[in-house]
């Protein structure tokens, strides 16, 4: 009877300790008069999730093998005007055809796409009932091919209904998608890897998105021979998307930091803050941007530079796709969707144009020395990795010091001095601001919590670098 006492006694203890996190508050793991556990206020999680990936030159032409494997009958190719007669695309209809794959091509992507560029790529998935879905292009590519299979897969939705709030109503995809294969021709957005999809909203001018797990590609074909087309401008431009992808994923708020915990886990936020595994991607996308970025823009031949960033843009991809980004890239959707005259440089497009990896990265000195003071070590181990000395520099110092580093790597790859250079005034900054503050799903992301007062400092520091 004792030893029975003993035990009853020792379950009563276990269930009066019995884990209170959400994982454990449903019946089957209540004792009993215990209460279900309340869900806290911030996260205690994080989940990882990317894209298959597969690497290496030539691979393209195993791409019409992998849709044959697939089972799939009926592909929407997607691409862009310019991309279509260049060698990517051509790689890629020799093996469809080569392996009697049949397609249609859609090749009227618009670079940096708006919501009205979506609605006609997802009009024509619709026209022709497609099973599966291949992009060959840049990051505006692939979301708009990963736009067009998820509403070709929900026919009766509106297109609001997933974009993230607030401007959408951030809905969770519930529906399974067809496969999509991505090939990336561009060292940076790393959208092969995420479930993102990025876009102008032309009523707001700013961009938004639409971001689920479910829109992450079946398999990214990361060929490097791709990448030898690319104009030195777009290398470069792609190049600091990289390096702020991984610069904003490493130092945004920690995850279990992040607020609401979510009640569900299909409403964890795809960008969910920087954790142990997002760390690592981030910090090596860092140390090749740092040895390879200059060799890449610098000589279109380089293929060891030019192959090293593609990987580069892979690991930062799946970084900043689990963990998420913040202020640079919540203020550059606001600078690219007012763009007004700027030509960009090596870009075959009639639309005036900030290319995406220029928005981002003008206020990166700005960013990285407002954010500094919350977690100065990530900031001074990025400058490092970057080629600070920073063996003597104090805490309170960091920001100064990674954003210097910045404007040095800048001015090196001869970017534009700030915002002023690429046609905004300080007359534009309070257009500037309001574009951003709809930007929560990362503006809230920043390891520093910001207001409109902060924004407006940001960007008047932004007009020039040098």
């Amino acid at each position: 009877m004792a030893a029975r006492d003993r035990a009853v006694r020792l379950l009563r203890q276990i269930s009066r300790a019995t884990c209170r996190c959400p994982a454990h508050a449903g019946p089957a793991h209540r004792g009993v008069g215990v209460a279900a556990c309340a869900v806290p206020k911030t996260d205690y999680a994080f989940e990882m999730a990317s894209s298959n990936i597969r690497y290496g030159g030539g691979v393209t032409r195993e791409i019409g093998m992998d849709l044959r494997n697939l089972g799939v009958q009926n592909v929407c190719l997607m691409t862009d005007r310019n991309l279509s007669h260049l060698p990517p695309v051509k790689a890629v209809l020799e093996s469809l055809l080569k392996n009697c794959v049949t397609y249609r091509v859609y090749d009227d992507v618009r670079v940096e796409p708006t919501d009205s560029s979506f609605k006609n790529a997802i009009a024509f998935a619709k026209k022709y009932n497609f099973d599966s879905f291949l992009a060959v292009g840049g990051g505006s590519v692939i979301d708009t091919c990963k736009a067009a299979n998820l509403y070709s897969c929900n026919p009766e939705a509106d297109f609001l209904d997933f974009v993230n709030a607030p401007i959408g109503k951030g809905k969770p995809v519930t529906s399974t998608l067809k496969p999509l294969i991505a090939v990336p021709t561009t060292a940076g957005t790393g959208s092969e890897t995420t479930g993102v999809a990025i876009f102008d909203f032309e009523p707001l001018k700013a961009k938004t998105g639409i971001a689920s797990r479910t829109l992450r590609p079946t398999l990214g074909i990361v060929d490097p021979l791709h990448t030898l087309h690319m104009p030195e401008r777009v290398a470069a431009n792609t190049g600091f998307d990289v390096l702020c992808h991984a610069l904003e994923s490493y130092t945004a708020l920690p995850y279990n930091r992040r607020s609401p915990c979510p009640p569900n886990p299909i409403n964890r936020p795809a960008y969910q803050g920087s954790n142990p595994i997002s760390d690592v991607w981030a910090l090596q996308a860092l140390r090749v941007v740092a040895k390879y970025m200059k060799r890449a823009v610098c000589d279109a031949e380089d293929l060891e530079a030019r192959s090293s960033m593609h990987l580069a843009s892979v690991f930062a991809g799946i970084g900043f796709g689990n963990a998420g980004v913040h202020l640079c890239h919540g203020m550059s959707y606001a600078i690219a969707g007012n763009v007004k005259t700027h030509m960009a440089k090596g870009y075959s497009v009639e639309h005036p144009l900030v290319p995406h990896g220029l928005s981002v990265v003008l206020t990166s000195p700005a960013v990285f020395s407002f954010t500094a003071s919350v977690c100065p070590e990530r900031h001074l181990e990025a400058a490092e990795i970057l080629g600070a000395d920073v063996r003597r520099v104090k805490r309170e110092d960091a920001g100064a010091v990674l954003a210097d580093t910045l404007r040095h790597f800048l001015f090196d790859l001869q970017v534009e001095d700030g915002l002023g250079a690429v046609g905004y005034t300080k007359d534009d900054i309070p257009a500037l601001v309001q574009g951003t503050i709809p930007q929560e799903r990362v503006t809230k992301l920043s390891p520093r919590e910001n207001d409109q007062e902060d924004l407006t400092q940001l960007f008047s520091a932004s007009m020039k670098l040098y």
